[in-house]
């Protein structure tokens, strides 16, 4: 294994934490640190300062689980948004692409991930709970569930579907435009929105 030598500590810390985001290895961290080096102090201090605000004053929806700016998103906030019908998502890129889809107008619930036993992820670990408490208050006419087609994500809308039938409430799924083991972020915006409209009964998929 090489050892890169660095001229400074400084330098070698940032490019430690730099490292430790999804894909960046050492040499692009070292590349990216290089870059801010070369930059204004004005422009990295406005760098910094722009991650620091994200991280301290980004909110998660108290109704939805989507990020916002506000103690409710403004999905859920709009009036002119459909609220008797509920998008169950696995996380925040998946509100992102179906809005870029245009095809949706409705409100969202992020579960916040997957069942994954593997991962240690089980249904307490996820928004379901908040999500049966929507649906108890019998404001919510359909519910579609828009997970991933990989094994994780059927055995998520498998659970949901036997935790929530129950409750009279319409249970749809996307319709398969989305090839199997695709995860939905990935999704071109036509098939996702064709996806979305074409949506079926659950039931059926069983």
């Amino acid at each position: 294994m090489i050892t890169t030598n660095y001229p400074s500590k400084l330098l070698e810390s940032a490019v430690n934490e730099f490292s430790k985001l999804p894909g960046i290895g050492k040499k692009t961290a070292l590349r990216l640190v290089l870059f801010l080096l070369k930059q204004d102090k004005e422009m990295v201090a406005h760098f910094s300062d722009t991650i620091k605000n994200m991280r301290s004053e980004i909110h998660y929806c108290s109704s939805c689980f989507n990020i916002s700016d506000k103690e409710v998103c403004d999905i859920c906030a709009n009036p002119g948004r459909d609220h008797s019908t509920i998008c169950v998502v696995e996380t925040i890129r998946d509100v992102m692409a179906i809005e870029n889809t245009h095809q949706y107008t409705g409100i969202y619930h992020v579960l916040g991930g997957v069942i994954s036993p593997m991962d240690g992820i089980g249904p307490d670990d996820l928004t379901i709970a908040p999500l049966e408490e929507k649906l108890k208050r019998g404001e919510v006419k359909e519910i579609i569930l828009a997970l991933s087609t990989t094994m994780e994500g059927d055995t998520t809308n498998f659970y949901i579907y036997n935790k929530l039938h129950h409750l009279g409430v319409n249970i749809t799924t996307i319709a398969r435009g989305i090839s199997v083991g695709d995860e939905l972020e990935y999704a071109d915006e036509i098939t996702l929105g064709r996806s979305l409209v074409n949506r079926m009964p659950f039931e059926k998929t069983l």
